[in-house]
């Protein structure tokens, strides 16, 4: 009997090595998304239509920010996992909502700071999942 229960913990360790989970695609989405705000930001100062995408991609990024926050709860709830991505993806989220504000407020010597933080931050839990 224990040999059957150790080949099916084999077989769900194999099966979510090969499919990445739905936290760790919710994770990527944000960090393309912070790169993708850089990328916008150098537009902002080169192109007349720079502004209209980084705002644009603000908002995406905070819609990737709040996915990231539920696909951690949907990771620790049903499955029981650990509660920690729970309270990173939450923190990311606060990272995210000062960074609208700074925005909105055009205080860049903190706005541009803290968006490289998050790309950090972003990649940090890439590589963690």
């Amino acid at each position: 009997m224990k040999k059957t229960k150790t080949a099916a913990a084999e077989a769900t360790t194999v099966n979510t090595s090969r499919h990445p989970s739905f936290l760790r695609i919710a994770i990527a989405l944000q960090t393309l998304t912070v790169f993708l705000q850089a990328v916008t930001a150098g537009l902002l100062l080169t192109s007349p239509f720079g502004a209209t995408l980084h705002s644009a991609g603000a908002r995406v990024m905070y819609g990737a920010s709040m996915l990231y926050v539920l696909a951690a709860v949907l990771a620790w709830k049903p499955g029981g996992g650990p509660a920690r991505p729970i309270w990173h993806a939450s923190g990311f989220l606060v990272l995210a909502s000062a960074q609208v504000v700074l925005g909105i407020a055009h205080v860049s010597s903190a706005h541009l700071p803290l968006g490289v933080l998050m790309f950090g931050l972003s990649v940090l839990a890439l590589a963690r999942r």
